[in-house]
């Protein structure tokens, strides 16, 4: 499966579709949900003479449409013909669906005088040979989403891939903390640049600043402790399939050692391999 270009996700309805579809949406694919399996053959021909400028495709199929069971068999025999998608089904026990759909409150896709645990009987029964022809067969029963990322992770992506994209962001505390941090480190109590008049109109991209701020012993006992703490971290975020990230650091106008220290936290990130972004926000201010 790793490498696959062309996956289609089916199985039970609340077994975790929506879930493995943002997961592989993290990861460039581009997910359409229930396109009817007639139309499947079509766009598989648009995709593999290139006519849509997509890589990558995860389409989500399930019971809402009408006939799906018989229609689709049908027509993954047809597109095995000219390509290799790759089908997972996604299953789980009635106990934990009923729980789920109970929890959400959301209706069962068979409608009618049927209770839950009669439409996923029905369901099953319907699936069972769209199961069978399934490349592999996800048990989500006991896992929650975070698990289930991880089990993704797995399966979709190589050692390499695994590297997430982080964005590290420079700021202001008078301005505002970025709304899109994951987490955000307080550098407000280190010898401030501000206060030295030779230095208080330059940025934190000055060479003299970057050597007054580096230069303090708790500045570098900081970056030591901040090291050992991302670097701890950020396995354990890989782990959960998190593929973006944001870090913010920040002190009291954005324009000094926020600066300086996030240039430091970009360079020891990118030797530890990952894709690091970095965007000073409030540095002319």
């Amino acid at each position: 499966m790793k490498g696959s270009k062309f996956l289609i996700i089916t199985g039970m309805s609340g077994s975790g579709k929506t879930t493995v579809s943002r997961f592989l949406e993290d990861l460039g694919y581009y997910c359409m949900d229930n396109l009817p399996a007639k139309l499947i053959p079509g766009f598989v021909g648009l995709w593999k003479r290139k006519e849509v400028e997509i890589e990558k495709v995860a389409l989500v199929i399930d019971i809402r449409e009408i006939g799906f069971e018989k229609e689709f068999p049908r027509v993954l025999k047809n597109i095995r013909k000219s390509i290799l998608p790759y089908l997972i089904f996604l299953d789980a026990s009635n106990e934990t669906l009923i729980k789920r759909f109970s929890e959400t409150r959301r209706p069962h896709p068979i409608t009618g005088r049927k209770s839950v645990m009669e439409s996923l009987i029905l369901e099953r029964k319907r699936l069972a040979v769209i199961k069978n022809l399934s490349d592999e067969v996800i048990d989500t029963s006991s896992t929650s989403i975070s698990e289930l990322r991880k089990i993704l992770a797995r399966r979709f992506l190589e050692r390499k891939r695994l590297r997430m994209q982080i964005v590290i962001i420079s700021f202001g505390y008078k301005y505002g903390i970025p709304l899109d941090s994951d987490m955000v480190f307080d550098t407000r109590f280190l010898p401030n640049p501000f206060y030295v008049d030779s230095l208080r109109d330059k940025t934190g991209r000055s060479k003299s600043v970057i050597e007054y701020v580096l230069g303090s012993k708790e500045t570098k006992k900081y970056m030591e402790e901040l090291y050992r703490f991302v670097d701890y971290l950020m396995p354990k975020f890989e782990e959960e399939g998190k593929t973006n990230l944001t870090i913010s650091i920040g002190c009291t106008g954005g324009k000094h050692r926020s600066v300086v220290l996030a240039k430091k936290l970009r360079e020891f990130l990118t030797g530890r391999g990952y894709s690091v972004k970095i965007y000073h926000r409030d540095i002319f201010k």
